[in-house]
């Protein structure tokens, strides 16, 4: 069996905190563990233990040519209806201070982490990118309208994403049954790439 992967962004502490705060006060559903909320960028269902490798240098060097930005959570939504939610997720807002809108950073990344993946031969799945965070997971038989009307009230803090990160996630080895997840590389954004054999950066420009 290969390693169930995804490519993330990951939020700071701080926010974390934030919305967990927000959710505390409010019973009647089971909410994701916080220490495992993220914005999945693609997930790969099989990945073979030699390809791993690979897919590290690819998305390092996908993440060289990124830099840096400002992100929040912002809006809420369900997937696949809000009539018959299975999944209930925190959105984001991603244009950057300055930017024109058109930008947008997350569904850059997002791309080019599904071609690292294609390219490295992790068979990525080919649903859609639509970058949301995970709040609660339900039976698909309920009418979500009035839960996304409290969480859409909910806007973080802003946070520079500094970096992407690649997650194992073990089935079942979590608390209550749930996946366990491990990160397994962090790879900074915008970065000079720090092996010793890359091109010399910095030095008589």
């Amino acid at each position: 069996m290969g390693h169930r992967m995804f490519v993330a962004v990951m939020p700071p502490e701080e926010v974390r905190e934030e919305l967990e705060r927000f959710l505390e006060p409010r019973p009647g559903l089971t909410w994701t563990d916080p220490s495992q909320w993220h914005l999945t960028l693609t997930f790969c269902p099989s990945v073979d233990e030699w390809r791993i490798e690979d897919l590290v240098d690819r998305l390092g060097a996908l993440a060289r040519r990124h830099d840096p930005f400002r992100l929040r959570l912002s809006g809420a939504g369900a997937f696949p209806s809000v009539e018959r939610a299975k999944v209930l997720w925190a959105g984001v807002d991603q244009q950057s201070e300055g930017e024109s809108g058109a930008r947008q950073p997350l569904h850059a990344l997002a791309a080019g982490a599904r071609s690292a993946a294609n390219a490295s031969g992790c068979g990525p799945d080919g649903a859609r990118f639509r970058p949301h965070l995970t709040l609660a997971r339900l039976g698909g038989r309920d009418d979500a309208t009035a839960w996304l009307r409290v969480l859409d009230t909910f806007t973080s803090s802003t946070w520079t994403v500094g970096e992407i990160a690649l997650v194992d996630s073990f089935l079942g080895e979590g608390p209550r049954g749930r996946a366990r997840h491990e990160v397994v590389e962090r790879l900074p954004l915008g970065q000079p790439d720090p092996r010793w054999w890359a091109p010399s950066e910095g030095h008589g420009r």
